[in-house]
């Protein structure tokens, strides 16, 4: 006999043995216990649910001569034909492979005869989303008033692309992913029976790495013994599927950090001399960096040795959480920039020193200190004073001085852009030249200065029914960059440019030069003060 793999030879053969999915069993074993079965059902779910081996058991089950508490019993004539295959009555077919409309009309003319041994014919159509639309047209009538003696059980991994019409004839059942504990508890069990020594550690990775589906993790186990070794550790899960050593990714990430250029092309050169593939290096980056936003955030992470957790926890302490996250859009921009080149060396080398750039701290201090100045405009704790020239509202800036803080004083400011608590539908005029400087206006008015300014002498236009751009004619400054593209601001602009549309609309940034400036904060506000036409000094302290 031939060789069988892990995912088939233990395949669930009793309602009862598939993992995780008892609120779906449960339900199903009852319909058979008092003979209440539907004529058609739907199983949803992600990949290695169980989906197929549920759609086998009922099968076998509605026909079973001896069943028991709504299991088949998987020893009379009708189980044992249906799990060799010999049985004709119960019909499997893949909807990715058999798509059309004269498959389906195949089904049409043969559910009129009765079957030859069981007591239902049932069909088995997996990947169902797959099939035309003619072919659902053609399945449609079939599955509304099938004759008494069929039963349809399909099943899927995107029910969305379902038409309404096969969805409301059917019984839908959800499976969901399968937990961590459940699918080591799983593979304990078939290692057991496989005579496979394996520790705590890499069955946890196993568990993580499958990502809820049963399949996955006993494809993973079995890629583990394919060398006749029955024997596995965390280090040969990881070597198999190429996860990176952890000292590279951690020694990257610290660079990083630390804006240490000089220990990230150390850390660099030794993983192109190890020979690891890049893009999936920079994934292991960006989950790494994931796992320390969740370990700085709730103090716990999965799939590392007490060792490595203490080194996450160091990072963790170096680094603060919204650093954290931009890191995570950053690299995942690196990551789709590398698919696309096919300098796919250079792209990281030089994706990983900018992010190593003393320039990106530079600008989210600059950020940081300029936020906290809108939220002092915002709160309303303005003093007033009066000077003997001119009688102006100004700024008496109450923020902690220190050496390397700047104060801003005597910024006139007009008292009803404090108050911007409250939220006003705007009624906006058509069209985008005439709506986007009141929309510029409005975020001025609502207190976002850094935003507002990066704004200033931009130029809308709409580039079709679903995207407005935005042009900027003198192009974008680097730090200008780093404002516009925080996602609390695009969805600001966002929000407002559907509001003046009437409809969802999405926004596109346009620059009319190629290179970018360099800007500071001083520059920022200075540009602000001198559009608004009103005294502005800063003093070093």
């Amino acid at each position: 006999m031939g060789y069988t793999a892990l995912y088939r030879k233990f395949r669930p053969m009793l309602f009862s043995e598939i993992v995780g999915q008892d609120h779906i069993t449960r339900t199903l074993k009852n319909q058979l216990i008092v003979g209440r079965v539907g004529h058609a059902y739907l199983f949803n779910g992600g990949r290695g649910t169980g989906k197929t081996s549920a759609a086998k058991i009922l099968a076998r089950a509605v026909n079973c001569l001896n069943p028991k508490d709504g299991e088949p019993c998987n020893e009379c004539e009708i189980c044992k034909g249906a799990i060799s295959g010999a049985l004709t009555d119960i019909v499997e077919m893949d909807a990715a492979s058999n798509n059309s409309v004269e498959d389906i009309r195949s089904i049409r003319e043969e559910v009129n005869f009765l079957p030859t041994k069981a007591k239902y014919r049932v069909y088995i159509i997996d990947e169902v989303h797959m099939l035309s639309q003619g072919a659902f047209n053609a399945l449609l009538k079939t599955l509304e008033e099938p004759p008494e003696h069929v039963k349809f059980i399909l099943a899927t991994t995107e029910p969305q692309k379902l038409p309404a019409t096969i969805l409301s004839r059917c019984q839908r059942f959800d499976f969901k992913k399968v937990s961590n504990e459940n699918i080591i508890k799983r593979l304990r069990f078939v290692c057991e029976e496989s005579n496979i020594e394996i520790t705590d550690g890499a069955l946890n990775i196993i568990g993580v790495l499958s990502e809820g589906a049963v399949r996955d993790a006993l494809s993973i186990l079995e890629r583990c013994i394919q060398d006749g070794d029955n024997k596995i550790d965390e280090d040969k899960i990881k070597d198999l599927v190429g996860i990176p050593k952890i000292e590279f990714v951690h020694g990257i990430t610290n660079a990083i950090v630390e804006y240490n250029v000089e220990e990230a092309l150390n850390k660099i050169n030794q993983v192109l001399d190890d020979g690891k593939e890049l893009s999936n290096f920079v994934w292991e980056i960006i989950k790494y960096v994931k796992d320390i936003l969740i370990y700085k955030s709730s103090g716990k992470v999965e799939l590392y040795s007490e060792d490595e957790i203490s080194k996450i926890d160091e990072l963790s302490k170096k680094v603060d959480k919204q650093r954290l996250i931009n890191l995570v859009y950053e690299l995942s921009n690196l990551e789709v920039e590398m698919k696309k080149s096919t300098q796919k060396i250079i792209m990281f080398q030089a994706g990983i020193i900018n992010l190593c750039n003393k320039e990106q701290k530079d600008n989210s201090a600059i950020e940081e200190r300029i936020t906290k100045i809108e939220n002092y405009l915002k709160s309303g704790n303005i003093s007033v004073s009066r000077s003997s020239n001119i009688q102006t509202n100004t700024i008496a800036s109450r923020m902690p001085a220190s050496n390397n803080t700047r104060m801003v004083q005597n910024v006139p400011i007009n008292n009803s852009n404090v108050n911007t608590q409250k939220t006003v539908k705007k009624n906006y005029p058509t069209g985008a030249d005439k709506y986007w400087p009141q929309i510029v206006n409005d975020i001025k008015t609502s207190g976002k200065i850094v935003l507002y300014t990066n704004l200033l002498n931009t130029r809308a236009v709409e580039l079709n029914d679903m995207t407005v751009g935005i042009e900027f004619p003198n192009g974008l400054t680097s730090f200008g960059k780093t404002i516009l593209e925080k996602q609390e601001n695009k969805r600001e602009i966002s929000n407002l440019v559907s509001m003046a549309c009437g409809k969802e609309m999405q926004i596109k940034y346009i620059t009319g030069q190629s290179e970018t400036k360099t800007i500071t904060n001083e520059d920022t506000i200075q540009n602000f003060a001198k559009d608004q036409d009103i005294p502005f000094e800063i003093i070093e302290e």
